[in-house]
């Protein structure tokens, strides 16, 4: 399977690009059917923006840690980082999208003029971050799912994979603050 993918990481790419974009605007929109999901408690509803925190703050740790080994030449320690950080952006995701399905976007509980001001400028920037990372985060995984150390240092993965971890890491921290707007500080 990853011999078949290795000279079609582009294609490959935009259709994992496709389908994921379909799905987090899917549940954005509310168009997910709700009943084909299991419910879950009160409570675990409420726990979710909080894990989310938790799990963004841990991906942050990882992504950081992740590019200063790669800097150091330690390519299995950088590869071990880069995939639990892709893994805690997989769980991040999953919670979120599927709260949000269940009961839509968090309603900001501040003052209208933070609202207009301050919350949604920096809720945009970072959707649009999320957004862009999509693509970048698949097209860096694939190049190294489907190459050899020797040949990703030939690759672009490194050019896009700089890109991908600065976006990302703009993103989670960006995605934190918008949750200490909803839930901490107002």
């Amino acid at each position: 399977m990853l011999s078949r993918v290795r000279n079609r990481v582009p294609e490959v790419t935009a259709l994992l690009t496709v389908v994921s974009l379909a799905l987090v605007f899917g549940a954005a929109l509310q168009v997910i059917p709700v009943d084909a999901l299991p419910r879950l408690s009160e409570r675990a509803f409420e726990l979710i923006p909080h894990v989310n925190a938790v799990i963004s703050t841990a991906a942050i740790v990882t992504i950081v840690a992740g590019v200063r080994e790669i800097r150091r030449g330690n390519v299995a320690r950088h590869r071990a980082l880069m995939l639990t950080s892709l893994a805690l952006f997989a769980g991040f995701l999953v919670l979120y999208l599927y709260k949000v399905t269940i009961r839509g976007p968090a309603t900001f509980p501040g003052p209208d003029v933070i609202y207009q001001f301050v919350y949604l400028p920096l809720l945009a920037i970072h959707i649009l971050l999320a957004i862009a990372c999509i693509p970048l985060l698949y097209y860096v995984v694939l190049l190294a799912a489907t190459r050899s150390v020797s040949e990703i240092y030939e690759s672009s993965h490194k050019r896009f994979g700089r890109l991908a971890a600065s976006l990302w890491l703009i993103s989670f921290v960006l995605g934190n603050v918008v949750y200490a707007m909803l839930y901490v500080v107002f």
